[in-house]
């Protein structure tokens, strides 16, 4: 099965396509869709959008993997982050993903067996995992392959239960 693993955010947003077999896990492509602030915010959608797509059509990912919004103080960045986050469920959906959605919990839970695991913790974890040689960097594309670890690992049980993502 191949995953694509999405870290949603509306500058930044986190992508990873990580194929798991029998329990082995294996990236084959992390990085990020960038949209500029000196672009509109309808443009940076589209960028958002078209960007994904272009990385759904290239790897064809069985499943996709995005995280839940963790809600911050600052409205206006959960609000702009949410917008980024449906369009890239929206681009994954349209290419006929089914589409997981997990918390930050969840993701910490799965990936480093602790929930409340810091950031170092969690990126440590999926250079393991992964056996990658460094931290994959930026940020948001080692969240993005936490939170495919994180489908990998939930996929069989989801699977079992009638959880099918869409």
């Amino acid at each position: 099965m191949i995953i694509l693993g999405i870290d949603p955010g509306t500058s930044i947003l986190g992508y990873a396509v990580m194929k798991h077999v029998n329990n082995q896990h294996r990236a084959l492509e992390y990085g990020v869709v960038s949209s500029g602030s000196d672009l509109s915010p309808p443009a940076r959608l589209e960028r958002i959008y078209s960007g994904l797509g272009r990385v759904i059509d290239q790897f064809k990912p069985d499943e996709a993997a995005v995280e839940q919004l963790f809600f911050n103080q600052n409205t206006r960045t959960a609000l702009s982050v949410g917008e980024a986050r449906g369009v890239a469920i929206l681009a994954a959906y349209q290419k006929g993903l089914p589409v997981f959605e997990y918390t930050p919990l969840q993701v910490k839970q799965a990936v480093a067996g602790y929930g409340r695991a810091d950031k170092k913790q969690v990126q440590e974890m999926v250079r393991a995992l992964l056996g990658l040689a460094a931290i994959p960097r930026p940020d948001d594309a080692a969240d993005a392959l936490a939170i495919a670890l994180c489908h990998a690992s939930s996929s069989r049980f989801l699977k079992m239960t009638g959880g099918d993502g869409r």
